[in-house]
Parts: C-alpha cells; structure tokens; sequence
C-alpha cells in the first residue's frame, strides 16, 4: 500500500491524529483535514519526519455548507485520489436539549452528519470505479443507545453507525469496505469540548487512550469488519442492550451524564 492516499477529517489531535500516524506508515500521501491550519502543519512536519509520506494539508470547517465539497474538488484540481476516507471528524455538546444553543446543535449535525455523509458519497463513487478502497467512519458506543443530555450527538452517532452498516451491504462486492469504529469513553479531548468532564461517564469510567482505538480502528478496517466496537466493557454494553427494556438505557444515561 505504498503508494496508497489516504483523507484523515479531524486530524490535528485525538484518534485522527493516531490514525494519521498509523497510516503515514502505508501509504504514499496523506490528507490531513481540520480546522487549525498550524496544528496541522505541526502534524505534518512531525509525520514526515518519522515516515517516508507525502503530507498535504487542507484547513476547513466541516460545519460550513459546501466545505466537503471544496476538499473533494480541491483534491481534484492536484490530481490526487483518496484510497482510504477517515471520517474522524466529529464533536459533543453536553446539556438539557431545551436549553442548549442551537447554532452548537445544528454545526454538531453539519460535521458528525452532513459532513461525513458528503465526503463519503464524493470518494466512494471512485474507490467503486477502481473496485478498491476503505472507509472508516468514527460513530461511538452513543450509537448503539439514546443520550439524555446529549440528545443530539447521541442521535448524530446512531446516525454513522446506520448510515455506515447500509452502505457496508450495499458494497460488498465491490472491492470497498465500510466500517463503523465505536469507542467509548476515550481520552481525547473531547469530553472538555462538549461540556461533558465532570459528568459521571468520564468521572467513573477511565477513558482509552487515543493511540489504542486508532490502532483498533486501523486494525479492524484491515480486516474490513463492519462494526468495530473497542474494548470488552464496551462489547459486552453493547451486547447487552439488545435485550434491554426500552425505557432502561436512557435512565442508565441520564444518571451518567448528571455533573458528579
């Protein structure tokens, strides 16, 4: 995989930048997407360093209509075509849905949503034209169970996980692969942005490390598994939900996401 090119969303920190560090190792071009222009070069001199990698780095907000579409196109205009999609992009909002911003809950579903799904539509018509490619999409253990108090990125994840699990059979044959990779609480970041680090989820649980669930995700879009949940507390959870009474895993939510 050499001279594979693989597009990493959110790849200035957390388990983009993980998997930015994974992949630099495979392939012969990376495409590094976020927000900060000079974290990604910070990254980018830092990959190009430890790998032999052409790094190529696009500094876009993911939650303004059409940027999706400026990357495909801007790709296009240097002739360079994506391999691999890491669609890592993605944050939280931590509070009661009547009371929250909704400029916060609408840019939330422009990046864990619109986003995403724009990206994966504009590159996987070409991985199916090569019969080749992988796309990993990074949903979360939220998607398996609705989130009192974090209403509309639970539903955002339970979005990628559907989303991704239809598309994974509508390509099989094809020479694509689609997988959902589900962590749970991990250490990245995440749970400062969205509000959420002094709820009992990050409180009681010790978050993964960033670095282990790239090497999870990246593991499990090898194999091209379709859902990749990390960690056996997590799998069991997930499990289990399926027996579950409906009206029991948003109370077990609600608990968790009440400040400590």
């Amino acid at each position: 995989m050499h001279k594979t090119t693989a597009l990493i969303t959110g790849a200035s920190g957390g388990i983009g930048y993980e998997f930015a560090k994974l992949l630099a190792k495979d392939c012969g071009t990376l495409v590094l997407v976020a927000r900060s222009e000079n974290k990604l070069h910070e990254v980018r001199k830092e990959l190009e360093a430890i790998a032999p990698v052409n790094v190529q780095v696009i500094s876009r907000d993911l939650s303004i209509v059409g940027a999706a579409a400026q990357v495909y196109e801007e790709l296009g205009q240097a002739h360079i075509t994506v391999d691999i999609l890491v669609n890592n992009a993605g944050f939280g909002g931590h509070g009661a849905f009547v009371d929250r911003d909704w400029q916060s809950d609408s840019d939330m579903i422009a990046v864990n949503i619109t986003a995403l799904t724009h990206l994966t539509k504009l590159f996987a018509k070409g991985m199916v034209a090569r019969k080749s490619g992988k796309i990993v999409n990074v949903a979360s253990t939220a998607a398996f169970l609705p989130g009192p108090f974090m209403a509309v990125y639970y539903a955002s994840k339970a979005y990628v996980l559907s989303f991704s699990e239809a598309l994974a059979s509508e390509l099989q044959g094809t020479g694509v692969t689609v997988t959902a990779l589900c962590p749970g609480p991990t250490a990245t970041g995440f749970a400062l942005t969205a509000g959420a680090e002094r709820s009992r989820l990050f409180t009681l649980m010790r978050p993964a490390s960033s670095a282990d669930v790239a090497l999870y995700g990246y593991e499990a879009m090898m194999q091209g598994k379709v859902v990749a949940v990390h960690g056996m507390l997590n799998k069991l959870t997930t499990l289990s939900l399926r027996t579950a009474p409906r009206w029991l895993p948003p109370a077990i939510v609600r608990w968790l996401h009440k400040p400590a």
